[in-house]
């Protein structure tokens, strides 16, 4: 099975204009779209979910975003993820759509959210103006998606350092071996999913 039958679900952890992660996913799934995935972008801004609360949620359940995020899950084979680095940690934007995604329950024929991630394959980039180019931030989303999400996080990532300078005006990478690196990572991940989608029953 090739890299054209991959249903690839994008996105970054930032929404804001400008944001350097949204830079570095559209260098990434320019990469996805030339090695023959279909790509769908999810802006988690857009999903419009309210802070985590368990009163809300006992209240009134999980927001219908959460709903759409399992609904993207359930539908895609794999995830690539570009996150900042606030203060050292993934973004408040991802952690919240995440925990909320998690209390999605089963409903009909539709999973849970937690059982449209399991075993789900994901690669992860990050970036930062900073030296490490949110290396801390990326070491802690591999963490969280594969122990919390049961996802299949592959090896290979990518930390963009000094992101702010790293663009030229039509928002492609500067340079042509930090393109390579990040093409690296997406085929690493095209390949797992492909893989993937031949073992199953």
């Amino acid at each position: 099975m090739s890299n054209h039958d991959v249903k690839l679900l994008a996105m970054a952890g930032s929404s804001r204009n400008g944001a350097l992660s949204g830079r570095l996913l559209r260098a990434a799934t320019d990469a996805a779209r030339e090695a023959g995935a279909e790509v769908t972008l999810v802006d988690l801004r857009s999903l419009a979910m309210p802070v985590y609360d368990g009163d809300l949620e006992a209240s009134q359940g999980a927001p219908d975003g959460a709903r759409q995020l399992r609904d993207l899950f359930a539908s895609h084979d794999a995830l690539l993820y570009v996150t900042p680095e606030y203060n050292g940690f993934p973004t408040p934007l991802f952690i919240n759509a995440f925990d909320w995604l998690s209390r999605v329950a089963a409903e009909g024929d539709k999973p849970s959210g937690l059982a449209a991630t399991a075993l789900k394959p994901a690669g992860l980039l990050s970036s930062s103006p900073g030296p490490l180019g949110g290396l801390r931030s990326l070491n802690f989303t591999r963490q969280y998606l594969s122990m919390a999400f049961g996802m299949l996080v592959v090896p290979q990532q990518f930390a963009l350092g000094q992101a702010h300078n790293a663009f030229d005006e039509a928002g492609a990478l500067k340079e042509p071996k930090q393109q390579q690196i990040v093409a690296g990572v997406v085929r690493q991940l095209l390949q797992v999913a492909s893989g993937l989608r031949v073992a199953r029953p």
